[in-house]
């Protein structure tokens, strides 16, 4: 496979062009900014007081060793709707016009233990650029030789159950940047094809510092003041995870990673057949886009194909959007993929899981 992919030239595929100026139009006819509006700054202040309330009920000592189970239980998710409500939007620059408010909400993401300046790499350009391309995006390779999601790739026995032990690897999805994917993609000198750059020497020392007090946080400072083991705090530490995860796994994948979904390959020159745009129509689709428990937990997310076009709006715009790019998508005959509930676009997503480990 050539590593230097080019995407079809988009002056030869009117429709990014045609949507674009439809998109651009709606703002300035309603007189609106494409950032975060007063709907968006309600959600941040749920979401990170939300968390912060959590953590200091469980420091408080006031409480039996279950409610701070639960209540560990309650901090993984509320880590999960950082990630996907504050954090990703900041990261991409679509919080707000101003750089510095986008780095100081894309800080947030160390809240989850991950490091902001190594998911700006893997996944605003590399995923973005190259959504659903094997050997390319990794963020579709969820655990290589245990999930098969590649006719490509080798089938191993074990494949054929990949649909029932899924889940509890997705569940590891956070302690994996915690502990592991961060370092790693951090000295890598390729992410898929994909040239690292030289990385500055404040990132060193942000991605020690940040894990550095992350452990200190939520593994020493919980062992010194509460009144538990410290296998306890373990295993508190690990529900906690196990439910971020979970919540961050599961919304991936059913936005890349269901029936429709495509997995392009290059010609032998690297050359692929689509441009940029309308590949990701086809490696995209959307979950429940008319719940609105949906779009509030998932910050958009659950409307990935507003969110791959779209990447520098602010996704609390995305279901105003969503009429104007699918009618557009139409109207040049490319495919708009929607699962209309959570629960369709996961049994799409097993139905994907069955079919990869079987032989074809």
């Amino acid at each position: 496979m050539s590593t230097n992919l080019k995407f079809k030239v988009a002056s030869r595929s009117p429709f990014f062009v045609t949507l674009r100026q439809r998109v651009d139009a709606y703002f300035t006819d309603q007189g609106l900014s494409p950032h975060a509006n007063g709907a968006m700054w309600v959600k941040v202040l749920f979401y990170l007081v939300g968390y912060v309330l959590l953590y200091s009920l469980i420091l408080s000592n006031l409480f039996g060793i279950w409610t701070m189970l639960g209540l560990a239980i309650g901090l993984g998710v509320f880590a999960a709707g950082i990630g996907f409500n504050v954090s990703h939007d900041a990261l991409h620059g679509a919080f707000s016009s101003r750089p510095w408010v986008n780095r100081l909400f894309g800080n947030s993401f160390y809240l989850l233990g991950a490091n902001p300046y190594v998911w700006k790499i893997t996944h605003n350009v590399v995923h973005h650029t190259y959504t659903n391309i094997p050997g390319h995006d990794e963020d579709i390779e969820i655990a290589p030789g245990l999930i098969r999601l590649d006719a490509q790739e080798p089938l191993r026995s074990w494949h054929r159950y990949q649909h029932l032990y899924t889940m509890p690897l997705y569940s590891l999805a956070s302690l994996s940047w915690v502990f592991r994917k961060d370092y790693i993609k951090f000295f890598k000198s390729h992410i898929g094809h994909h040239k690292s750059p030289m990385h500055p020497r404040r990132e060193y020392v942000n991605l020690f510092l940040g894990k550095a007090l992350y452990y200190g946080f939520f593994l020493l400072l919980p062992m010194l003041l509460l009144d538990v083991a410290w296998w306890q705090v373990g295993l508190g530490f690990l529900a906690m995870h196990l439910a971020e995860g979970l919540v961050l796994g599961v919304v991936f994948q059913l936005a890349h990673v269901v029936e429709g979904t495509m997995f392009p390959l290059p010609d032998g020159s690297g050359n692929m057949t689509d441009a940029w745009a309308v590949h990701q129509l086809r490696t995209t689709a959307n979950f429940a886009p008319r719940s609105r428990l949906a779009a509030f937990v998932c910050g958009g997310l659950n409307r990935q194909i507003e969110h791959h076009l779209f990447p520098k709006v602010c996704h609390i715009h995305y279901p105003a959007l969503t009429a104007i790019v699918r009618n557009t998508a139409h109207e040049f005959g490319l495919p708009y993929l929607e699962n209309q509930s959570f629960g369709t676009a996961l049994a799409s997503h097993f139905r994907i899981l069955q079919a990869m480990g079987r032989p074809a």
